[in-house]
């Protein structure tokens, strides 16, 4: 019985890699790894796959880690369109708007623009001294009416002499405070 499993299960293994190679032959190249075409195709609208993008799906992110997005940021319009043609041709020939529009159909912000600060810093760090000073009146209002007194032995009196009767009965000679005699 465990001879005829033995062999058995090679011929399904090799069934499951002929099944996979034949469906990853029949998807185009540029379709594999999404859910469902129709379904991007719906989220995406008429904007343009240009390739595999930072998680495989076609999203639209700026990164500086992954500078390259899967879709482009803006539809195709007709005056974007037309451009295109033209960047097929001399690159001398765009104006420098032209370029810039055609940069801004692509792609939302300049790596100096989505990498300059916010002022959320300022933001945080508002909101961690607010925190710190309520806790501080918390603390001040604690010790002044939740806590009793300190007992007696505080007192620089006190503590003067339990120094001494330490010295006095040698407590820990080995690195203690009687150590530096």
């Amino acid at each position: 019985m465990t001879h005829e499993l033995a062999n058995a299960m090679p011929a399904s293994k090799m069934a499951n890699r002929i099944l996979i190679s034949y469906l990853r032959q029949s998807v185009p190249m540029g379709v594999r790894g999404m859910t469902s075409l129709p379904e991007t195709m719906n989220r995406i609208g008429n904007r343009d796959i240009v390739g595999h993008g930072y998680n495989g799906e076609p999203t639209y992110l700026d990164r500086a880690d992954f500078p390259m997005p899967a879709i482009r940021f803006k539809p195709n319009t007709p005056d974007v369109m037309a451009l295109r043609e033209k960047e097929k041709g001399d690159w001398k020939k765009l104006s420098i708007e032209e370029k810039k529009t055609l940069y801004r159909a692509s792609y939302r912000q300049t790596f100096s623009e989505f990498q300059a600060p916010t002022g959320d810093t300022r933001a945080t760090f508002g909101l961690a001294l607010i925190g710190v000073s309520f806790s501080i009146w918390v603390v001040y209002f604690l010790k002044t009416f939740a806590y009793p007194p300190l007992p007696i032995t505080f007192d620089e009196e006190h503590r003067l002499a339990q120094l001494e009767r330490m010295q006095i009965l040698e407590a820990n000679p080995i690195t203690g405070l009687t150590s530096k005699k």
